[in-house]
């Protein structure tokens, strides 16, 4: 399953992308906003990166304005390795490099053309593994070892 969200500066781009996921067979749960009523990006982005973070979801989309906030938010999560992309380069990149697990987009940056091919390629685009892999686990302890992390006096 996959965990959709989006404030009011995504949402209808959010709406227009759920077909794609049909299209590919997979199923969405859409987490909100549901409609163009402001809404903070914080709290859409911390809803589904907990759901991927748990398990309950393999993956998420978050669509804000720009897509930078969101994924700073989500990842805040242990385990979230969320990707702004932009274009099919930076997706295909996000997914076979960094095993990215949550895309952002910008919903006022994007087209929707561009934003459905981001979209495509990084729901089909595997994790490449070999060398990349060592790196992710790199990632994982560098995320296990900050977690109580405090700066020097």
């Amino acid at each position: 399953m996959i965990a959709l969200g989006s404030d009011h500066g995504g949402f209808e781009l959010k709406e227009q992308l759920k077909p794609i996921f049909e299209e590919l067979g997979l199923h969405v749960e859409d987490t909100g906003t549901h409609d163009e009523k402001p809404v903070d990006y914080p709290d859409i982005a911390r809803h589904v990166a907990e759901i991927v973070a748990s398990g309950k979801a393999t993956r998420g989309v978050i669509i804000d304005g720009a897509g930078i906030g969101s994924a700073i938010v989500a990842n805040k999560f242990p385990g979230i390795r969320a990707a702004l992309c932009y274009d099919k380069a930076s997706a295909r990149n996000s997914r076979e490099h960094n095993d990215s697990n949550v895309l952002t987009l910008g919903g006022r940056l994007l087209t929707r053309s561009q934003a459905e091919d981001v979209l495509r390629v990084w729901l089909t685009t595997p994790f490449a593994g070999g060398r990349h892999a060592a790196r992710v686990q790199k990632i994982a302890e560098i995320e296990k070892a900050t977690r109580n992390w405090t700066p020097r006096s």
